[in-house]
């Protein structure tokens, strides 16, 4: 017995000798190279987690066509979606401000600064505070500068950033510690901020809403304060009122209409100072959305896990998984991939059909407000209490609009949330138009059945795009692994 056991023991040893001698290594045990704390240059994680940098410098490659039917990306030739020619009536209604000259679908997180860099200068006009979401220096501008951050134009502050990094999009750093690569919040003072406004005691976050979060650092809608001479002062996330699993767009938007600084632009076709709602990804998906309660995290369906040799890693080549054939919704759903697509496909045609439906709605009430400011110009008395209330009732569709517009997953991170903003927006643009048809009617205002939108005049008189800086002083790629 005793001679038995020696010999399982032996051959126990070797067994071990050989895997250890003929399995291939994995990335990520054993390393042997630390990366410094704060370290923000890519590369160097790249020589500690090659596969992952690997995959994350494919952020800037193209996405497969044809996969997408309303996010298309951009193509070899970098010609990406304009949305104001798409839907014609964003062009009316977003006229005054830099988002109504050029408002383009995103092309990746590689590209969130280059884009920058390209789009019309007019998009930038808020200054430093343009960067937040846009570079891994942020945080670390913010914190030497101060208010400064904010109010400095875009290129003095785009100046302190090292030149070789100047194009540098989303990085490790933004979502990693340096030490173990666990999930880090690095946007303390904005989502930070918001997570204590609401109360959220961050020590209780499971792994699994931690990788929502570092994604809602950026994938989320924010207001920019402005000052009297209309200067940027901070930025903020209108989340106040709201609770964890619960950010609604009514909280959202009694946030932006209770104080006048949140208006950051005067629309053109009413005059009206406004605010703004940006990518709510985050406050639409966690509005009591399905997946979320089914407990999914951005990163299950966006960056799902894949096999790399012996080892199962998060896919950092960040994208819809309409593009990634859908392999990531097959590890919940036992559909094909064809049944599936066409789910995700009649979520989203039943949303751009109530978002144009509302959006059109919309644009005939800021016509007639056009209309009824000249009417009061030329002295014609509306009532003002029909006046006013059109005014409350066209914001609400207004915001419900805009938001519906940015947010990215054209409805599908909440399909009944989507039916029932859409609902609102087309409810509230009704009320008002009726509202001030009453008030015109008062005045002696004939008032046409069809409002003419003169859409033509929105898009095709935006003015001369004007760069921040050549295309061709883009950096390209970063250097590869050595």
């Amino acid at each position: 017995m005793k001679g038995e056991r020696w010999g399982r023991a032996i051959i126990g040893a070797v067994v071990a000798a050989l895997l250890v001698s003929f399995c291939p290594s994995r990335d990520g045990e054993a390393k042997t190279v630390r990366i410094p704390e704060g370290e923000i240059d890519p590369i160097v994680w790249g020589k500690a987690y090659p596969t992952e940098y690997e995959m994350w410098k494919m952020t800037d490659q193209p996405e497969p066509p044809g996969k997408s039917k309303y996010k298309r990306g951009f193509d070899a030739d970098r010609i990406t979606l304009d949305k104001l020619s798409e839907f014609p009536f964003l062009a009316l209604l977003l006229n005054g401000w830099g988002m109504g000259v050029e408002y383009n679908e995103p092309t990746g997180h590689a590209n969130m600064l280059r884009d920058q860099l390209e789009v019309d200068a007019s998009r930038v006009k808020a200054g430093g505070v343009c960067l937040t979401c846009k570079t891994p220096y942020a945080p670390k501008l913010q914190k030497e500068m101060g208010g400064e951050y904010y109010r400095k134009p875009f290129r003095e502050v785009l100046a302190g950033i090292p030149e070789q990094h100047r194009t540098l999009g989303v990085a490790c750093i933004d979502c990693h510690d340096t030490r173990d690569l666990s999930l880090r919040i690095s946007r303390e003072f904005t989502l930070g901020s918001a997570l204590r406004d609401m109360g959220v005691d961050r020590s209780t976050l499971t792994r699994q809403e931690m990788r929502s979060l570092v994604c809602a650092q950026c994938h989320v809608t924010y207001s920019i304060p402005k000052d009297r001479e209309m200067k940027s002062e901070g930025l903020f996330f209108p989340w106040q009122g709201s609770r964890w699993g619960k950010i609604t767009i009514e909280n959202i938007i009694g946030r932006i209409r209770s104080d006048p600084a949140h208006g950051e632009w005067t629309q053109s076709v009413t005059g009206f100072r406004m605010g703004f709602i940006r990518h709510p990804e985050f406050e639409f998906f966690s509005n009591n959305g399905l997946h979320w309660r089914a407990r999914a995290a951005c990163s299950d369906c966006h960056m799902p896990f894949v096999m790399v040799g012996d080892r199962k890693i998060s896919d950092h080549r960040i994208m819809s998984p309409l593009k990634n054939d859908l392999k990531a919704c097959e590890r919940c759903h036992i559909g094909s991939r064809e049944w599936l697509r066409k789910q995700v496909f009649a979520v989203q045609d039943r949303t751009i059909s109530g978002f144009i439906r509302a959006g059109y709605a919309t644009a005939t009430v800021a016509k007639l407000f056009e209309l009824t400011h000249r009417k009061q110009a030329a002295g014609k008395r509306i009532d003002k209490t029909l006046y006013d209330q059109a005014k409350d009732h066209y914001l609400e569709a207004f915001y419900r609009v805009v938001f519906m517009g940015a947010e990215n997953s054209v409805g599908f991170h909440n399909p009944t949330e989507a039916m029932r903003i859409l609902g609102d927006a087309a409810s509230h643009a009704a009320r008002a138009e009726a509202l001030l048809r009453q008030g015109l009617a008062g005045a002696g205002v004939t008032v046409p059945k069809k409002v003419d939108l003169q859409l033509e005049k929105y898009l095709n008189k935006r003015g001369s795009k004007k760069l921040m800086f050549k295309p061709e002083l883009r950096v390209k790629d970063p250097l590869p692994v050595k």
